[in-house]
């Protein structure tokens, strides 16, 4: 975290601060896992068959004999994934015995060795290297995730903001549903998870409609009381226009972070006990500039979006 310019050590420490002091996630208040569809483990046989779509001629060289593997972590972070990691091995004949606990902060071991013993994977030896490509890929990825969330969140934390941290849907096709998961263990909010979950309204919705206003309106109209609508504006004059809309969230796009201050501040004087609205910040926010929006008034109605895979 150079933004913070800490030791692993001190780092390590700020991180499980953070989780005692702000027990407020997701992860505190049940097993992520209960929030997968049903469909979930029908991927991971997509992900295996894409890996072994014929013959699997390495696993014909070693066979069936019982084997022990270690899963070492070689970096510092976040465990994630743990229980798409188990069910790839189930379905390739394998039980997985974890040392570390989902959400769970990895240190580098202090004994030199450069590695941290994760979990034991035992079963045949062939479901053994069926399984590890596809399983550290995705522990791989979705560990990284959770990271990257909760380093910014504690960035975040330690400027003084206490709003909402939230993802992107630019995540990668065919993957969004392990990468939101990702962000859910690193505390960052999953934002709509598909076109379905919101409605958003970006520039160019709003040009093909003829304007902000014609657009929410017809949002407004199919979407009903139950979905949210969000319009992405580029100005402050575009802001009060989506508002006068209705739209419940106004997403601030490219702005600097001292346009984040004046607008915010302007479209809350405006609209005081007029409408109710969130203010969501997004567009190039990196953990190295995050201060400048974090730092210009205690915002807790903003929302920064930021993609993360």
């Amino acid at each position: 975290m150079s933004a913070c310019k800490v030791s692993l050590t001190t780092l390590r420490d700020l991180k499980n601060e953070f989780i005692q002091m702000h027990p407020d996630q997701p992860i505190h208040h049940g097993s992520l896992e209960h929030l997968l569809p049903p469909s979930w483990k029908s991927q991971i046989t997509a992900w295996l068959a894409e890996d072994t779509p014929s013959y699997d001629y390495a696993g014909f060289v070693v066979g069936e004999h019982p084997r022990s593997a270690t899963l070492w972590a070689k970096s510092a972070g976040i465990v994630a994934g743990i229980p798409f990691f188990t069910e790839i091995f189930k379905q390739c004949g394998c039980e997985v015995e974890w040392h570390a606990k989902e959400g769970g902060y990895i240190d580098r071991p202090k004994d030199g060795s450069g590695k941290t013993k994760v979990a034991t994977v035992t079963g045949p030896a062939r479901g053994l290297l069926l399984g590890e490509r596809v399983g550290l890929n995705l522990l791989a990825r979705c560990s990284g995730i959770a990271t990257v969330s909760r380093d910014m969140l504690l960035t975040l934390r330690s400027a003084g903001y206490e709003g909402v941290l939230a993802g992107t849907r630019k995540t990668t096709p065919g993957f969004r549903l392990v990468e939101k998961y990702g962000m859910l263990v690193g505390g960052a909010d999953t934002h709509r998870m598909d076109l379905s979950s919101m409605i958003m309204l970006k520039d160019n919705h709003v040009w093909s409609r003829g304007s902000i206003t014609e657009a929410v309106q017809a949002a407004k109209m199919v979407g009903g009381f139950a979905l949210k609508v969000e319009v992405e504006v580029q100005s402050e004059e575009e802001a009060n226009e989506a508002i006068a809309a209705g739209a419940d969230v106004v997403m601030l796009d490219n702005f600097t972070g001292d346009g984040v201050k004046t607008a915010a501040r302007n479209l809350r004087e405006k609209w005081k006990g007029r409408r109710e609205f969130l203010i969501e910040v997004s567009g190039g926010l990196r953990e190295d500039n995050v201060f400048n929006y974090a730092h210009n008034g205690k915002l807790p109605s903003l929302c920064l979006s930021y993609p993360c895979c």
